[in-house]
């Protein structure tokens, strides 16, 4: 029985290979093997499934995001159904949250799978990095030019101080930026895997490589959030360890009251014309639209609702806020889901640096510069990226106990070695 039970125990890392290399490249078709059944889907499925067997235990799979998460599903099933709109975005929604259980069950049922995890991300990050940074030698076309920092430009006339933007293995630079801030924190959790210098050397040069590659992007948000991540890295290395329960409070009451601060800034700036240029023009629609739609415009609709609802005939794909565009597609209950998603999420990874597990200090790092990009633009609008957040946030929240009143984290219920060791 032990080979079979070890071979049932690998099917859900490898449904989670599948999604991670998935989300990195697109390797895998988009077009369903049966039904609605598409190569990840059917992987994610038989992980899952894989996962019950060896673990059927509930508190597997309970973690602190489960109310949040079933307001979001509420809320995108009401939209879905009430609004008589195509249930597409929805089944993808339904995917991507699976995943989230997926790691979540991986990581409790198999402790050690963190480093497998790890060496996924810095395989994925290697090959998006070095993809982009073959374009730029290459001076391959992406259809993405600027003459600056700030100036983008037609790339056929942008003369021979254009400068190509770089995309990677994804179709704007935007989204290549996102991507390597949510995971290369993730890919740099590989260096505790190992013991050797040399081999942490070759680790970090590939996160080196992979934050050089944001820069290739010349994406400004993108830029300020892998920089912000690597300083929420490095404080929460130091920091979070020191913190006692009432400093990780401290920490959640000023997220909190940050949270709050930008929602009144977004809702009076979305209110002051066209002082933010086209972002304000889709943050004043999207509330707009909020207001006429309580239950929202429909998933994966924010888009073309704002195009039609902005003059001048600009094309929007999104609402450039991912807060905003939950709020726009599933109303005000799907907006405090994700909020409290975004605040439990947090919280959770600052308790599990402070406990001091090294996967909850990078997923606080890779989670801050999502978030911090996520305000002026919203990469989970592509199903790869959405599928990765989640992935992220199962590996963040699986550090932590399901219940509230549940003290320690995995790290130290298991003692195993990604925990970083004590001073």
């Amino acid at each position: 029985m032990a080979p079979v039970r070890a071979t049932v125990q690998a099917v859900p890392l490898v449904a989670t290979a599948i999604v991670m290399l998935d989300a990195a490249t697109d390797f895998f078709p988009d077009a369903p093997l049966v039904g609605v059944i598409t190569p990840v889907r059917l992987a994610v499925l038989a992980g899952l499934v894989a996962t019950v067997v060896t673990a059927p235990r509930l508190a597997t799979f309970r973690t602190r995001l489960d109310l949040a998460i079933a307001l979001l599903l509420l809320s995108a099933v009401a939209t879905t159904y009430v609004g008589g709109h195509p249930d597409a975005p929805l089944r993808a929604l339904m995917t991507a949250l699976a995943t989230f259980y997926l790691l979540v069950g991986v990581r409790r049922s198999q402790p050690e799978s963190w480093r497998a995890v790890a060496l996924l991300a810095l395989v994925c990050v290697a090959a998006a990095a070095t993809s982009a940074f073959a374009q730029v030698t290459n001076e391959v076309p992406t259809g993405f030019c600027r003459t600056g920092l700030f100036s983008d430009v037609d790339c056929d006339s942008g003369g021979a101080g254009a400068m190509i933007r770089a995309t990677g293995t994804f179709a704007n630079p935007n989204l290549l930026a996102a991507f390597l801030v949510l995971l290369t924190p993730i890919a740099l959790l590989t260096a505790v895997t190992v013991a050797e210098r040399t081999a942490r050397v070759a680790v970090v040069t590939v996160g080196l490589l992979a934050y050089g590659a944001v820069l290739t992007t010349f994406s400004r948000a993108g830029c300020v959030a892998a920089a912000a991540g690597l300083l929420v890295l490095g404080g929460a290395y130091w920091l979070a360890p020191r913190l006692g329960r009432w400093g990780v409070r401290t920490l959640t009451a000023v997220g909190l009251a940050g949270l709050a601060a930008v929602t009144v800034a977004l809702w009076v700036v979305s209110r002051a014309g066209d002082a933010l240029g086209v972002r304000g023009q889709a943050w004043k629609a999207a509330v707009d639209l909020a207001v006429d739609n309580p239950l929202g415009v429909g998933l994966g609709r924010a888009g073309d609702a704002v195009s039609a609802a902005v003059p001048g005939g600009r094309t929007f794909v999104h609402a450039h806020n991912m807060w905003l565009n939950w709020l726009a597609e599933t109303g005000v209950a799907g907006l405090l889901g994700i909020l409290l998603v975004t605040v439990i999420a947090i919280a959770s990874a600052v308790r599990a640096a402070r406990e001091k597990s090294v996967a909850g200090v990078v997923g606080l790092a890779a989670l801050t510069g999502f978030f911090l990009a996520a305000t002026v633009d919203h990469p989970a609008n592509l199903d790869r990226i959405a599928m990765l957040f989640w992935l992220v946030l199962g590996l963040v929240m699986a550090e932590v106990p399901g219940g509230w009143r549940e003290s320690g984290t995995l790290a130290r219920a298991t003692g195993r070695s990604g925990r970083r060791a004590r001073r």
